[in-house]
């Protein structure tokens, strides 16, 4: 390869061209943002309206079912479902994978601009689902002041300071008391002076104005006129006028009371049973999570201490903190790569037991480093699947360096009478096709990525190009920097003495030639000079790694013992057994057969699901009490199971919310009065088993607690936001389909394995139904929508304007005292016709009865459904599936229902479609390199069964550690298709290589396999060795990146075992056929067939 040839030459430039590189990394890598994840985009909006005071049933048919038929025609929308819960419309819309999500929103806006929805119904808003838009801090306020005070100190004094820190996109504050101004409407006294309630909340609108009046000019000065008239104060509200009777002023205050209150509490929270104030701290796109995190925190101190100047006894907490699990996975990934790289280093001196290893050694940490400059060029974050693929790939980044350092010192040791720089070059030049051959074969595995649908596509296109960008330099590295150490290190003393050109020249007799002289005696001075100085450089630094090297030879001295007593005694062993197995190929392909076919018979034992659950120490517990409990009620309930939780000694912190089940991804989540959530935290470093054995003991805890339904235990959403199982029941009849959801439900919680199995069809909601008799309105001469209108009015308040403070508004509500809207009597006894001279009650033109309706409808498809859905735990979501598929084959449904499993049960069947077809397209581009290389058909199809054959040490390493087979031991596979077959092209080219010196068919595969023994045993075990301590899956983030490793560890033993024993045997029955077959043409055609035909 001429590139081998140029390096050589050009030492210099060479050193230049990696200083440089380097350079560069290391400034990409200060500048790359870092993120839990990649930036995940998932296909869905949801449409979120609010409609106050409506029904499930009214929300249904005037809200959500036109939403659903108009968004229904989008481009790209593969499923509609909806949600009608009372005063909300929730229509999700799902599209297919790559819809470009800006446009699909401006086409669904556009859409719902076209609608007639009612009037007084809200805009409706579309919200996103992105797990990046979820708050990177959450900070919990608390102290000795009322609720109402602390919120507004969240709101006026702490939200201000931490909106403008740099990086942060929005501070959302929840909890507490809302301020708000109440005027509450003295009925019989407005009715005596005859004045409408509609009158009241115009006159409040028109009297809190602020407006600019033009300008007029006095002299020379123009004057802005401003007319301010806003309220100022809560007393100034009750001066203004409403009305006049007998040229009387009638103030506010003579019929109404006006009062500082706070809004209608809808949710709570607390921490470790102290109730405060919510803080959710937003990052903006792009930015680092963690640089985030710290300016936050940094600016938390000094908001502590001006808080503390305010009042005292105030707390400020922080509850979460996205960005420590971010440092704590980041740097156990990095330590990972950083652990398997010194192994791949050690495993190198064991088999080198030379300084050869720190010439190998070098490839690492430059193509680690370059590879931030490509990361940051394509605008990849770090994050635990980049740096992973980096963790995954430092074993392999040394392949092409052993394969090329192997071919110059086996060149090198001939001796002859060429230079060592011409033998380092013949060395690294016989093996540089087949080396580029085998980086090609391992990066083209990755283009199938781009089909591959679903989160497997989107989750690890970061982890393909962080592997791909390492290969590629460490391959660059390979051919360049590897050869030219080589040959500085090896140079002849006698060649490194003749380096040098004697400085006198013969002397130059004309002027022209003098000034040539002295400008290139001044330059060789300089470039020699320069040379010293690199070459100086160059020798301390190699004085140092030498001085290390000493060190690390004592203390390997035992493994280099051990070593030198196995490996002798493999090396002896295997030629004979390779002649063994040549001369019994049935036998021995039957064996290989037979253990494939046997690991193939225990795949369906191997259970599957879509993406391992990461454990993060820390848990939600959603929690539901009987439809039309109070909120009041639900933090009973839910403060005992916080005094439960927090009694716990793994348990940290116990985070509650009541009234709602907080937000995932941008989506607000759930709020209603009879729900509520607790985030619990454990003390730090506990995970995993002792995180599920908490979740279980809690769970038995919980179960006594009188009123709530069985509580909903599930971890931070990463990666999608559907149960891990879901039964979607369709059929029109509400109450059939609650029946058959919850006998379902019954017969789900016998599965092994499911938890907190509950249908979506709950009790009824409570709900007091008006139903006016037209005929006694008419007979009244009283209008149905007036009197619907002053009911409303009454019971449910109007917000005439707002009171402004600083950069807060204040709802000002007007409505009905209390006495004539808070009971059912009193709703009875509302006056309908405030200014009529006899008061009709609303009992009188309407029966006022108390009923139940639906607590939510859900409908996907525009057909209405329920929903049943199940945690899971210690069993795989296929085994689940399974028995569940079962359940509904013999279930007995009514006419017109219909049952199918859904969930992340259906994600996963569309990632593994995807997936299997990407990697039969990642076997064919690898035959398509091979066959490119080779130039031929045939010795492709002969490496090729290195890849069905490794099957059979990834179903071992699979059943030994107890994987299931999931999205992350498929994209493990597809990048085991490019991997195995390394050792198997640089075999096979080598023994093309001794064909064609003219070595006999079976001499040739024997010599063959012998000289590359060694380096395909070092380049299995650096490899393995590097990908070890990713396999062992310690620390955080570690559960999406162990079964990747633990599958290529697998797969690339039992392929190298195939590469050393079937491909020679499978090369030399294929080339006696071949022959054969030749054979058989040319006699045919009558003519002597050549030793060549056969060889060939």
């Amino acid at each position: 390869m001429k590139i081998i040839g140029f390096s050589i030459g050009r030492p210099v430039t060479i050193i230049m061209l990696m200083t440089a590189m380097l350079l560069f990394g290391t400034i990409a890598f200060s500048r790359l943002p870092i993120n839990l994840l990649p930036d995940i985009t998932y296909p869905t909006l949801t449409v979120r309206t609010e409609y106050v005071g409506a029904a499930p049933n009214e929300i249904e048919n005037l809200i959500s079912e036109p939403i659903e038929e108009a968004v229904g025609v989008v481009t790209g929308v593969v499923r509609v479902s909806s949600i009608s819960r009372p005063e909300r419309s929730d229509v999700i819309l799902e599209f297919e994978w790559g819809t470009n999500m800006d446009f699909a929103s401006l086409n669904v806006r556009e859409k719902i601009d076209l609608l007639n929805l009612p009037q007084a119904a809200e805009k409706p808003i579309l919200l996103r689902f992105d797990p990046s838009l979820d708050p990177i801090l959450r900070i919990a306020l608390s102290g000795n002041e009322s609720l109402t005070a602390l919120r507004i100190m969240a709101e006026e004094e702490i939200k201000r300071e931490l909106e403008a820190l740099e990086g942060v996109a929005a501070v959302k504050i929840s909890g507490g008391l809302e301020e708000e101004i109440h005027v509450e409407l003295n009925e019989s006294r407005l009715a005596s002076l005859g004045i409408p309630i509609t009158q009241v909340a115009t006159r409040l609108e028109q009297e809190n104005v602020n407006l600019a009046g033009g300008t007029i000019k006095d002299g020379e000065t123009e004057y802005l006129v401003r007319i301010l008239n806003e309220f100022q104060a809560v007393d100034e509200i009750g001066d203004i006028i409403v009305g006049q009777v007998n040229t009387v002023p009638i103030l506010l205050s003579d019929v109404a009371s006006v009062t500082k209150s706070h809004k209608e509490r809808k949710l709570s929270a607390r921490i470790n049973g102290r109730e405060s104030i919510e803080i959710a701290i937003y990052k903006e796109a792009g930015t680092n999570t963690i640089q985030v995190g710290e300016v936050v925190k940094n600016r938390l101190n000094s908001v502590r201490e001006t808080v503390a100047g305010l009042t005292s006894g105030v707390n400020l907490e922080v509850v979460f903190d996205q960005s420590i699990f971010i440092q704590q996975s980041v740097d156990e990934v990095l330590k990972t790569a950083m652990y398997g790289g010194i192994l791949a280093i050690l495993v190198l001196y064991l088999f080198l037991r030379s300084s050869s290893s720190l010439i190998i050694g070098v490839s690492i940490p430059i193509s680690v480093v370059t590879t931030f400059f490509f990361l940051y060029a394509f605008d990849v974050s770090l994050n635990i699947m980049s740096l992973g693929g980096l963790a995954l790939g430092v074993g392999m980044l040394v392949d092409n360096s052993i394969v090329v350092l192997e071919g110059i010192d086996r060149h090198r040791r001939r001796g002859g009478d060429q230079p060592v720089a011409e033998r380092v070059r013949l060395g690294a030049s016989e093996v540089g096709q087949a080396v580029v051959a085998a980086t090609l074969t391992t990066v083209c595995v990755f283009v199938p990525i781009v089909f591959v649908e679903g989160i497997a596509g989107q989750l690890f296109r970061d982890l393909a190009l962080a592997v791909t960008f390492s290969l590629i330099v460490a391959t660059l590295v390979a051919v360049t920097l590897i050869p030219v150490i080589s040959s500085i290190l090896h140079r002849d003393r006698e060649a490194l003495a003749a380096d040098g050109d004697d400085l006198s020249a013969k002397e130059p007799t004309t002027a022209m030639g003098r000034i040539r002289s002295v400008i290139g005696t001044v330059w060789t001075v300089f470039s020699r000079g320069l040379g010293y100085i690199v070459t100086g450089v160059f020798y301390l630094v190699r004085w140092v790694l030498f001085s290390v090297w000493g060190l690390v030879r004592v203390v390997l001295w035992p493994a280099g013992w051990l070593f030198d007593r196995i490996f002798p005694i493999i090396r002896r062993a295997y030629p004979p057994f390779l002649r063994w197995a040549l001369a019994n190929r049935v036998l021995t392909l039957f064996t290989g057969t037979a253990l494939l076919a046997g690991s193939l018979y225990v795949v369906p034992t191997i259970g599957i699901e879509l993406i391992p659950q990461m454990s993060q120490g820390e848990f939600f517990v959603n929690v539901k009490l009987p439809v039309g409990t109070p909120l009041p009620v639900t933090e009973d309930a839910l403060n005992r199971m916080s005094e439960i939780a927090g009694d716990y000694p793994e348990v940290s912190t116990v985070y509650v919310l009541a009234g709602t089940m907080g937000q995932s991804g941008g989506n607000a989540g759930e709020e209603r009065e009879n729900i509520g959530q607790l985030h619990i935290r454990l003390e730090p470093g506990l995970r995993g088993a002792v995180e599920e054995d908490v979740m279980n003991r809690l769970r038995d805890s919980f179960a006594p607690i009188p009123g709530i339904e069985a509580p909903e235990f599930a971890r931070p959403a990463l990666f999608s936001f559907k149960n891990p199982v879901e039964v979607e029941v369709s059929g029109y009849n509400l109450t059939r389909l609650t029946e058959v959801s919850e006998e379902l439900a019954a017969e789900m919680s016998t599965v092994p394995g499911l938890t907190d199995v509950k249908a979506s069809m709950e009790g009824g909601n409570p709900e007091v139904q008006i139903l006016f008799d037209r005929r006694k309105l008419a007979n009244l001469g009283l209008n149905l929508g007036t009197v619907t209108q002053i009911v409303q009015n009454k019971v449910q308040g109007n917000v005439a304007t707002e009171l402004t403070r600083r950069d807060r508004k204040i709802d000002i509500r007007v409505w009905a005292e209390d006495e004539t809207r808070l009971s059912l009597d009193a709703i009875r006894r509302l006056v309908v016709n405030p200014e009529g001279t006899v008061p009709v009650p609303l009992a009188a033109v309407a029966e006022v009865r108390v009923a139940q309706g639906p607590s939510e409808i859900r409908r996907v498809n525009q057909q209405r459904v329920a929903i049943v859905s199940a945690g899971l735990t210690e069993r795989s979501l296929g085994d689940a599936a399974e028995d569940i598929q079962g359940i509904i084959d013999g279930f007995m449904l009514p006419i017109d229902f219909v049952v199918g499993i859904k969930g992340q049960n259906e994600e996963m069947q569309v990632a593994f479609a995807s997936l299997q077809f990407a990697i039969l397209l990642s076997i064919f581009l690898v035959y398509l390199v091979m066959a490119s290389q080779f130039e031929s058909l045939l010795h492709p199809f002969v490496i090729m069964f290195t890849f069905p054959f490794s099957i059979i040490g990834v179903v071992a390493t699979l059943v030994l550690t107890g994987q299931t087979i999931s999205v992350v031991v498929l994209i493990g596979v597809i990048m085991l298709t490019g991997i195995v077959v390394n050792n198997a092209i640089v075999l096979v080219d080598y023994i093309n290589q001794l064909r064609r010196r003219g070595t006999e068919l079976q001499e040739a595969i024997v010599e063959a396999a012998q000289t590359r023994l060694w380096p395909i045993m070092m380049t299995t075990a650096t490899t393995v060795l590097g990908l070890l301590p990713m396999a062992i899956g310690v620390g955080e983030g570690a559960e999406l990146r162990a079964p990747m490793a633990i599958t290529v560890i697998g797969g690339l033993i039992a392929g190298t075992m195939v590469t050393l024993v079937l491909v020679p045997l499978i090369y030399m029955t294929i080339e006696s056929a071949m022959a054969r077959v030749y054979g058989l043409f040319t006699r045919t055609a009558g003519q002597p067939v050549s030793q060549e035909v056969v060889e060939a």
